[in-house]
């Protein structure tokens, strides 16, 4: 199976009084615009996820509801507290097996720096992080159930590499 990992798109700066709740605060429409570029672009090369799951707070929310407006099928988006910030590897990795019974793709759309410290532990790296630009997305390929440890990074894409 293949997990794509995703850090949000860009998003509005904290600002309390906007939004009391950082929670809230959504994606700039320059960043909406941007990663559907940089979706467009990934779909072309294959990424269909059939199920993308989300942190719960507004710009995991806008950018996976992205991801699924541009893939093939618009595939369900699923929030899951697991991707909240502190996010709960365990939990991610049991979702993801029982979605890989169904799907041959998954997607996970989180926050920094969790997205990095969980794609490091997928491919066997429990100390390491890897850097995601905003908006950058990965891919972490398994041969069997997809387990910590058992992931091959296939690649790494940010905007800027892919042109947007």
């Amino acid at each position: 199976m293949e997990l794509f990992i995703i850090r949000h798109a860009w998003a509005e700066a904290r600002d309390p009084d906007r939004w009391p709740d950082d929670g809230e605060r959504p994606l700039l429409p320059e960043g909406r615009n941007r990663f559907s570029e940089v979706v467009n672009k990934l779909r072309k090369r294959g990424m269909s996820p059939e199920v993308v799951a989300s942190s719960p707070l507004v710009r995991c929310r806008q950018t996976a509801e992205i991801v699924s407006e541009i893939c093939v099928g618009e595939p369900p988006v699923v929030e899951l507290d697991a991707l909240a910030p502190g996010s709960d590897l365990d939990e991610l990795m049991h979702w993801t097996e029982q979605q890989s019974r169904d799907c041959s793709q998954v997607a996970w759309v989180g926050h920094a720096p969790d997205v990095g410290r969980l794609t490091a532990e997928v491919v066997g790296d429990e100390m390491g992080q890897i850097r995601f630009a905003k908006g950058a997305v990965a891919l972490v390929r398994f041969d069997g159930l997809p387990e910590p440890g058992e992931g091959e990074l296939r690649w790494l894409a940010t905007a800027k590499v892919l042109g947007c």
